[in-house]
């Protein structure tokens, strides 16, 4: 039995039909198959990868953590320089009051804890989010999704979860007395990468702190240089009072993270004491691989990189007649084609010819693209060349189908 077969043996299906692809290596901006071919990772992992992979600070970090120690304690027992080593860092960039960091595993993590912390802190039990939203898989940030086809199947969910259109002005009317907290991201993953509105996103935080609800931005995607800034958020100049962190988040390990104020942190030690509690969240060599991307992204300036790329895209695939529309911003891009069916072939092509893409959730129309910030100009503009091949390909086969 080869290794595509016990994978479809032996492992849980999320789908009926993977890609099964199977890589042996990772390097830069490149996945390995088992016979050598290299495939230009354009997906990042989802998001994950933001400086590329098996970068060699990254791997260093890993490697001298792991051989210093691993695991010596549930989270929030023992002190333990990665972690507020880590903290340190990213608190500096996040804005005031924001002063203290809850470490998880995930996003999903982050967004459950995210969620618990607004019930604490405001002693209410309203949440309202968007349409269109994806905040994780768990029960938790399910209940705040803003897809019903994903969610139906596992009713009834947390209650007290309103969800309300993106970018509309119904939220402002509906925060109120009752509200914990509003749950929003800087850019609309999982429905094709959406911007939200930078005026919106001020009114959303001037009716919060009139209301007294919390503003939680979900940057799980988003951040870590990928819309040209270090967070998506900053570039509407709002100041959550949550913000929720994963993916790149861990510099390719599995880590998340939700960050607060001290006094609305304070409320999960106390009445119940250990009120919310992780045993890997933090894992030390996870905090040791993260800081060591953050230093990077910050030293070398990587977010820069996300503007540039997204020239690149926009300049070579914009004009394109299969292309009906390029949304997103910096390296979070959604190509909207014609059909699921377009896309799924365009994909295909791509992974014939050694480029690794992906479509949304929720907007299937679209071909992902998330490439790492370390794609060079001339691997960006070999990526536009081998799309344009692949859309010109599916255009002449849909045109013999129509013909025949």
């Amino acid at each position: 039995m080869d290794l595509r077969q016990r994978f479809l043996h032996h492992l849980a299906p999320t789908t009926f039909s993977p890609l099964a692809l199977e890589f042996v290596r990772a390097e830069g901006v490149y996945l390995f198959d088992p016979q050598g071919k290299p495939h230009m990772d354009l997906i990042s992992g989802i998001g994950v990868a933001n400086l590329g992979h098996s970068h060699p600070e990254i791997v260093a970090a890993v490697q001298q953590q792991a051989a210093q120690h691993m695991h010596l304690m549930v989270y929030g027992e023992y002190a333990q320089l990665p972690q507020v080593a880590y903290a340190e860092a990213l608190l500096a960039a996040l804005p005031d009051p924001i002063d203290q960091i809850y470490w998880g595993n995930s996003g999903a993590e982050a967004v459950d804890g995210a969620l618990k912390l607004a019930k604490r802190a405001t002693g209410r039990t309203e949440i309202l989010s968007f349409h269109g939203s994806y905040h994780g898989s768990t029960t938790g940030p399910l209940s705040a999704m803003g897809n019903e086809c994903m969610k139906s199947a596992y009713r009834p969910l947390v209650p007290g979860h309103r969800i309300l259109p993106f970018n509309g002005t119904e939220v402002l009317d509906a925060i109120g007395p009752h509200t914990a907290a509003v749950l929003v991201e800087a850019i609309q993953s999982e429905s094709g990468y959406i911007p939200a509105d930078w005026e919106w996103l001020r009114q959303l935080e001037a009716r919060c702190r009139a209301a007294g609800a919390l503003l939680i931005v979900d940057e799980i995607q988003t951040g870590f240089g990928r819309s040209g800034e270090a967070f998506a958020f900053t570039a509407s100049g709002i100041t959550p009072d949550v913000v929720c962190l994963a993916k790149a988040l861990g510099g390719g390990m599995p880590l998340g993270a939700f960050a607060a104020g001290r006094a609305f942190m304070s409320t999960l030690a106390e009445f119940p004491m250990l009120g919310h509690l992780t045993t890997f969240g933090g894992h030390p060599v996870s905090c040791a691989a993260g800081l060591a991307a953050w230093n990077i992204l910050e030293r070398e300036r990587f977010a820069l990189r996300a503007p540039v790329l997204e020239a690149h895209f926009r300049r070579g695939l914009s004009a394109h007649s299969a292309v009906q529309e390029i949304r997103g911003r910096g390296a979070l891009l959604a190509v909207v084609l014609d059909s699921f069916e377009r896309v799924l072939n365009v994909q295909q092509h791509l992974i014939a010819a050694g480029y690794l893409t992906d479509w949304f959730l929720f907007e299937n129309r679209a071909l992902r693209l998330a490439p790492p910030l370390t794609l060079t100009d001339d691997q960006a503009e070999q990526a536009v060349q081998a799309i344009r091949l692949a859309l010109d390909q599916t255009t002449s086969n849909q045109q013999l189908a129509t013909r025949s």
